[in-house]
């Protein structure tokens, strides 16, 4: 697990800012997007403290925080694995998805000002660049950045969050396929049609925009 990561001339991994917790989250969700945390391997606190060069403290909040959403369950005296997810599972949070993300997606996008467009267009180039780069860590945490940033235009901080919550576990199978055969590129170009489709105001053509969005992550994303 490197990214995010800052390594001294030991190979040790040091964290830089305040909040360690936040941190730990986000260096976890990446290692489970690139594989290198994966479903039914156990970890430990320790272990991952250790590596990162932190206290045990703020990796064990970060892990229970993974646990209350669903991402992961504690093994009594060894630690924590990543819950493995059924077709069933998956198709329960895809249905979830669709019944929270397209009306907030909807709701967000008609309080969406011009200056706001300006932003998240920028938060789309950076997923376009992950893509041109086949990097499928940077392109899902880039994509995972700009739907949240676009949703929390809506002003529902809990939906956002439960919203988030059930990307990451959306996140977590199928992601090698990503980067074969240009889907990636592909993908990362449906965000600027949603961001055109907010910007004239086209609401049907924003739903069926993010309607299909979903089935894609579903389909090809999540292997389904």
């Amino acid at each position: 697990m490197s990214k995010g990561w800052d390594l001294t001339e030991d190979g040790a991994v040091r964290l830089q800012h305040t909040n360690l917790r936040d941190q730990v989250l986000e260096v976890v969700r990446q290692a489970m997007v690139s594989g290198e945390i994966r479903p039914g391997d156990i970890y430990s606190a320790a272990a991952l403290a250790a590596r990162l060069g932190v206290s045990s403290s703020p990796v064990r909040e970060a892990m229970l925080t993974l646990v209350n959403q669903g991402l992961m369950e504690p093994v009594r005296n060894r630690g924590y694995r990543v819950v493995a997810m059924s077709e069933q599972d998956l198709d329960e949070i895809h249905e979830l998805r669709r019944l929270l993300e397209v009306p907030a997606t909807l709701s967000a996008g008609a309080k969406i000002e011009p200056g706001d467009l300006d932003r998240l267009g920028g938060l789309a180039r950076n997923i376009e660049v992950a893509a041109e780069a086949g990097d499928v860590a940077r392109f899902l945490e880039a994509d995972r950045r700009f739907h949240l940033d676009l949703l929390a235009h809506g002003g529902n901080r809990r939906l956002v969050e439960s919203i988030a919550t059930l990307r990451d576990q959306t996140r977590l199978y199928g992601l090698e396929k990503l980067a074969e055969g240009g889907r990636l590129t592909e993908a990362a170009g449906e965000h600027r049609e949603i961001l055109a489709a907010i910007s004239v105001r086209d609401w049907p053509q924003l739903e069926n925009l993010m309607h299909t969005h979903l089935r894609h992550t579903r389909a090809d994303w999540a292997g389904g």
